[in-house]
């Protein structure tokens, strides 16, 4: 007769892990470090980056699981401590989120064509400077509000409106010129 181990709840793995056991900390990691991962990347374009911000969000997740409200998603909590370690992180890289550079539009040269859609899509959200593209990811993508990403950037909340329209601008801009592209060599 063969045993099967059923695997482990996820609420006995949060407790297991708030009581320092290493293996149970390994297996929720293990289980959500591929979309934390994808959290982190669509904020921080350097990989080896994201990879060092997700492992600090995971240390800090496993110290405060205390804090985890078992009535919530482990994943949303853990989501959102992802995005908070992001942020942090382009703050000690950016001094100023009002001072952006308008020199953004890409070259024709750097379009990748080999990509699907979805990365063509991120490798622009990638060339937007820092701070259009940390308000863009928060509100498109996370769902915040103006007036909650003004405080979690410290930065007026017309400041988070206006970065958001230029990111727009900027990625309906680029899109259009790849559209165009398209139509041109599909057309020859």
């Amino acid at each position: 007769m063969k045993i099967i181990s059923l695997p482990e709840s996820e609420k006995s793995l949060v407790r297991k892990a708030m009581q320092q056991d290493r293996l149970a900390q390994k297996k929720l990691f293990d289980q959500y470090a591929s979309p934390m991962l994808g959290i982190c990347r669509q904020y921080i374009k350097d990989l080896h980056f994201a990879e060092d911000v997700m492992i600090i969000g995971f240390t800090k997740a496993f110290k405060a699981l205390s804090e985890f409200d078992s009535e919530r998603s482990l994943g949303a909590w853990l989501r959102q401590i992802m995005v908070y370690e992001s942020i942090s992180f382009l703050r000690k890289r950016i001094h100023d989120f009002k001072e952006i550079s308008e020199d953004v539009y890409l070259s024709d040269q750097n379009l990748i064509e080999t990509h699907s859609e979805l990365d063509t899509i991120q490798f622009y959200i990638d060339q937007l400077p820092v701070g259009y593209k940390t308000v863009f990811l928060l509100y498109a993508v996370e769902g915040y509000k103006h007036h909650e990403i003004a405080q979690m950037l410290d930065i007026s909340e017309g400041t988070s409106k206006s970065q958001l329209h230029k990111a727009r601008e900027i990625l309906k801009t680029q899109l259009s010129r790849l559209a165009e592209n398209q139509t041109v060599s599909y057309g020859r």
